[in-house]
C-alpha cells in the first residue's frame, strides 16, 4: 500500500482521461467520503424516536430468530440485540444492511427521506467530510469526470449525503427499499444491495462499458470495486481492508488533508 498524495492521485487521473476519455471515479460513502456510518445514523435515530411500525416488528423477529436472538420485547429491543450482534461480530454484516433499509416498513418513502434529512442535519455531516475526498470530487467536477457513489446504507440517507457532497442522484447506487404500490416501503430489499462484489454489478449497470479511472474505498467490503478500477485507492482504510491489501494489486493510500 502505497502512500500518494491528492495531487498525486489526481495526476494519474489525468492521464487516464488523456489516454481513455469518457470514464468515471467511484467512491464508497461511509468512512471514504466522510467519517463514520450514516446508515447506522439513520438506523440509530429511528431506534431513538421508536417509531417501528408493526409491520417491521414482526420482520425484525424474523430475523432476530433466524440468527438464535431474543425476540421478546418490542421492536426497538429486537433491533438493538440485531445492532449489538452486528457490532459484535456475530450478525451477518449484509443482512444488517438490508434491516437498516426496511427498518422503517410501514412508513411512506417520503416521510423516510425527510428523516433522513433531518438526521443529516443532527449529526452535522458537513463536519465530518474528509477534505482529501472532497478535493478529488471537486477536481472531477470541474473537469467533467463522472462521479458514482456505491454505498450499502440505506438510499433515502445516501441520497441526501450526495447532495450534500455533490454528486449527481443518477450516479447513486444504494441499498434500496422495496416499496408497495403506494410508496409504502416494505419490510424488504432490492437484492443484491451494492455490497462486496454487489458494489461492482450496481456500479457497472450504470456505468456500462466504460473505463473505470479509480475507486476509493475504506473496509473489505469495497475490494471487489477497488480491483474494478485502474487505481484502486484506499482512504483511511479500516484494518479489514489492510489485512486483504494484497487482493488489490497497486493499492494506494490517499494522505489526509
Amino acid at each position: 500500500m502505497k502512500p500518494v498524495t491528492v495531487v498525486e492521485v489526481i495526476a494519474l487521473l489525468e492521464e487516464h482521461v488523456a489516454r481513455e476519455p469518457g470514464g468515471a471515479i467511484a467512491f464508497d460513502g461511509d468512512g471514504t467520503l466522510w467519517s463514520g456510518d450514516i446508515g447506522e445514523d439513520f438506523f440509530e435515530a429511528l431506534l431513538e424516536d421508536g417509531n417501528i411500525e408493526e409491520l417491521a416488528h414482526a420482520a425484525l423477529a424474523r430475523e432476530a430468530a433466524a440468527e438464535k436472538l431474543e425476540t421478546s420485547g418490542g421492536a426497538v429491543a429486537i433491533a438493538r440485540r440485531i445492532h449489538a450482534g452486528y457490532l459484535a461480530g456475530t450478525f451477518p454484516e449484509e443482512r444488517v444492511c438490508e434491516i437498516m433499509t426496511w427498518a422503517f416498513a410501514g412508513w411512506p418513502h417520503e416521510a423516510a427521506e425527510a428523516f433522513a434529512e433531518e438526521v443529516l442535519v443532527k449529526v452535522g455531516l458537513e463536519g465530518r467530510l474528509h477534505g482529501e475526498a472532497m478535493r478529488v470530487v471537486a477536481w472531477a467536477r470541474e473537469h467533467g469526470v463522472a462521479t458514482y457513489l456505491v454505498s450499502a446504507s440505506p438510499r433515502a440517507v445516501v441520497e441526501q449525503a450526495a447532495r450534500r457532497v455533490g454528486i449527481d442522484l443518477a450516479n447513486v447506487a444504494s441499498a434500496t427499499e422495496e416499496r408497495d404500490t403506494n410508496g409504502v416501503i416494505v419490510a424488504s430489499a432490492v437484492r443484491p444491495i451494492p455490497y462486496g462484489p454487489g458494489k461492482v454489478m450496481h456500479l457497472r449497470a450504470k456505468l456500462g462499458a466504460r473505463p473505470l479511472y479509480a475507486a476509493f474505498g475504506d473496509n473489505a467490503f469495497d475490494v471487489a470495486m477497488l480491483r474494478e478500477a485502474r487505481t484502486p485507492v484506499a482512504i483511511r482504510p479500516k484494518p479489514r481492508l489492510v489485512d486483504r491489501a494484497a487482493e488489490v494489486p497497486g493499492l494506494l493510500v490517499l494522505e489526509r488533508v
